[in-house]
């Protein structure tokens, strides 16, 4: 039997003074007819639908659960509505519900929950509703493809999503921007053109969100001449007055790949009202290096009386950090407290955080956090990687339980961030790397790819390379870095021939080696012996990849010629690298030397060694050593003499037990 007195107490909550947009959007006929004992589904549905307009979810869902009877468009509107009050969880709770009580999904409700599923994180739950579309026989409706490939791309699972894309029999500009929109976020820029003129060819014409989406691809993957095309399309289509994000987005991308003086033409077109063009300008002097022009187009900003954006703040703390500009830092710190941007907004406070953090003040940033009422996620994340940044390894964990416990939950930053500092423990255990995959895979973080890359890495950290392979096998479409992390783990456990089988397995694919991937190539190789191999890699750097070897390859070569006693060659390859002022080169040779008793070479490489680093007792002792043991005792002993004059003595070691007792 219906509960007439529930209508009635929900009418007049909503019909008093309190409830003001409420009663402009819920029709009072639609109360009065709740009211008369014979309302219909349609009328239960309308009133729910309105009440979730107007934000009121508690009344909406006093009512649904006062319905004799639902259907999927009662579902649908509850799930939604909780969703966009902020309960993405609970949303998912009531389609589990819906389901359980037999009632059949409909496209809008897989659409629906397929969207909340990406958007909260919930990629378990998301990848199950896909079978469920299939068996449904919806694999093929526009609206769901399009939440499905919107979760896979949020996943990393490019190809895939692509393969969804296609699969269609026709496509709209919706679904169109929502691949563009996931291409630009996986970093994939290059395949944007493509997309691009598919997107002409089907005659579908971008609109200016499209336009924005290739723009933010071209600034991402520095593409100049397609974002030029891009200009020049917006040019034609009149935009570039009427649409400032179209204009901004200009701004930053000619920023990003360094042309500042059309960054400026664009800016100089821009009403000066607009205040996130000159946000924008600042960003961009910023993150060129070009400190001097950012504070003065700041100071610009402010005599015309205009409030400096959390966007151009993050631009000079950004600039502050990679310019290592502490009191600068320090000072745009006074201005964020002076605005009252240090409360509310998180982009902010974990930006200070990270500054603190970089400046390895560690305490501001502990006292930042600590002052922050209500910790969020990107705070805790920033507070983490300057833990990280300062080594202390230990508080890492800690921070990582308070967030699980204060139920502010984790990412895959958090997840990543923790596999490191697990990585460079000295107590890491295949319990805790465990504890922490299982925790991935629970959350679905384990498709993230800083995550997969840093579960392969604590992994075979932990001397497990059988996980580390198993982590690498299940992902569905590898990309360089993941390629990278499983050769790296192969070369530390000294695999030189499984770490070049593994480069050319990625090779094969296409994927082109960066300078990380050539360095864990050469150490697998200096690892395991392979001279003939190494120098095979060495030379493809620069003669089919287009990469110059820095000091950090050099270093592997010359350490793998000088373990195998092929010192002459390691010597001519530091003088025709012209890294003859490298000390680190020289002290490996000169170890090198000793081991395989060459005195000339080893004479020379200690000549240099002393020339270089005058004042280090380390260089000193170690050349005394090498004179000494090819018999010189007479130039050992004078070098010993040279730097106890010099007084360069080493800081002796004391023990804390002993220290202890002491105190």
């Amino acid at each position: 039997m219906v509960k007439l007195s529930h209508f009635t107490r929900i009418a007049d909550r909503v019909r008093s003074p309190y409830f003001k947009p409420i009663n402009r959007l819920l029709s009072s006929s639609s109360l009065n007819y709740l009211q008369t004992g014979h309302p219909s589904l349609y009328s239960y549905n309308k009133a729910i639908g309105n009440l979730v307009k107007c934000g009121s979810i508690e009344c909406a869902l006093q009512l649904f659960d006062e319905m004799p009877e639902s259907d999927v468009i009662s579902w649908n509107t509850v799930i939604c509505g909780l969703n966009r009050s902020g309960f993405p969880g609970k949303s998912l709770y009531f389609y589990m519900r819906m389901i359980g009580q037999g009632i059949i999904e409909n496209s809008s409700t897989f659409s629906s929950v397929l969207s909340i599923c990406s958007n909260a994180g919930f990629y378990r739950q998301g990848f199950e509703m896909h079978c469920r579309v299939i068996v449904f026989g919806l694999n093929m409706n526009i609206y769901i493809v399009s939440a499905l490939v919107g979760l896979y791309m949020k996943v990393g699972l490019v190809d895939l999503s692509l393969k969804l894309f296609y699969d269609l029999p026709e496509r709209n500009l919706s679904i169109w921007n929502v691949v563009l929109r996931g291409i630009c976020n996986s970093g994939r820029s290059n395949e944007l053109l493509k997309l691009y003129t598919d997107m002409k060819l089907e005659n579908v014409e971008p609109n200016e969100l499209s336009i924005c989406y290739m723009l933010r691809g071209c600034c991402s993957g520095r593409l100049l001449l397609q974002g030029r095309r891009m200009h020049c399309f917006v040019l034609k289509n009149g935009w570039l007055v009427t649409n400032l994000f179209i204009a901004n987005h200009l701004v930053d991308f000619y920023s990003a790949c360094g042309v500042l003086s059309d960054a400026w033409k664009l800016f100089v077109v821009i009403p000066p009202e607009d205040v996130i063009s000159w946000s924008s300008m600042v960003s961009c002097f910023a993150s060129n290096g070009l400190l001097h022009d950012a504070l003065q187009v700041f100071q610009k900003m402010q005599s015309l009386g205009k409030t400096p954006s959390a966007q151009s703040l993050l631009g000079l703390l950004n600039v502050s950090i990679a310019g290592k500009h502490t009191l600068l830092g320090e000072q745009i710190h006074c201005f964020v407290l002076k605005l009252g941007f240090d409360y509310g907004n998180v982009l902010i406070q974990s930006a200070l955080i990270n500054m603190y953090g970089k400046f390895r003040n560690i305490e501001s940033s502990v006292l930042l956090f600590e002052n922050i009422p209500d910790p969020t996620l990107e705070c805790c994340n920033s507070l983490m990687s300057s833990l990280l940044h300062c080594n202390i390894i230990k508080d890492v964990f800690d921070l990582f339980c308070f967030m699980v416990e204060e139920g502010i939950g984790f990412d895959g930053v958090t997840l990543s961030s923790t596999l490191k500092a697990l990585s460079l423990s000295a107590s890491v255990s295949v319990n805790s790397c465990g504890l922490l995959h299982c925790c991935a895979i629970k959350s679905g973080f384990v498709y993230d790819i800083g995550v997969t890359c840093s579960l392969i890495d604590t992994h075979s950290k932990s001397g497990h390379l059988s996980r580390s392979q198993q982590v690498f096998r299940e992902l569905l479409s590898p990309n360089a870095i993941c390629f990278t992390a499983m050769i790296n783990a192969y070369a530390r456990l000294g695999k030189g021939s499984e770490t070049l089988m593994m480069f050319e397995a990625m090779i094969r694919e296409g994927l082109e080696p960066d300078e990380v991937t050539f360095l864990c190539v050469l150490m697998g190789c200096s690892h395991s012996g392979m001279v003939t191999e190494a120098r095979t890699v060495f030379d493809s750097m620069s003669t089919v990849h287009g990469i110059s070897p820095d000091r950090r390859h050099y270093s592997c070569m010359v350490d793998l010629l000088g373990r195998i006693g092929l010192v002459s060659e390691a010597e001519e390859l530091i003088q025709s690298a012209a890294l003859e002022g490298d000390s680190v080169l020289w002290s490996s040779l000169l170890r090198s030397c000793r081991t395989h008793r060459n005195e000339q070479a080893g004479r020379r490489a200690a000549e240099k060694l002393m020339r270089l680093c005058p004042d280090s007792p380390a260089v000193w002792l170690q050349v005394s050593n090498f004179f000494s043991e090819i018999g010189d005792f007479d130039a050992s002993v004078q070098i010993r003499e040279v730097a106890v004059a010099r007084k360069l003595s080493r800081e002796i070691g004391y023990s804390l037990i002993d220290n202890e007792q002491q105190n």
